[in-house]
């Protein structure tokens, strides 16, 4: 069963959901209200079209989704590079 626990950085507090004993899971909402409480949305939405961050996703993608199509996410990756 998920549990959530906290954690207080710098007077934020920011959710951690923890699965099984070894699978966390850290909270971007909580992340980004640290940055701007009320536009945490506009925050999340920049992160995730930042070149390094789509490198990052396409890089888990390839370790742990047996599914994965490179070649579909390769036109996502392109696209982060020209913008």
């Amino acid at each position: 069963m998920a549990k959530n626990k906290t954690i207080n950085v710098k007077g934020t507090e920011i959710v951690i959901l923890t699965e099984s004993n070894t699978d966390e899971y850290i909270s971007l909402t909580g992340i980004a209200r640290y940055k701007d409480i009320e536009h945490t949305d506009s925050i999340i939405q920049n992160w995730m079209r930042n070149r390094n961050t789509i490198e990052l996703l396409g890089f888990w993608e390839i370790l742990y989704n047996p599914n994965f199509k490179p070649l579909e996410f390769e036109g996502f990756r392109k696209q982060s590079i020209s913008h």
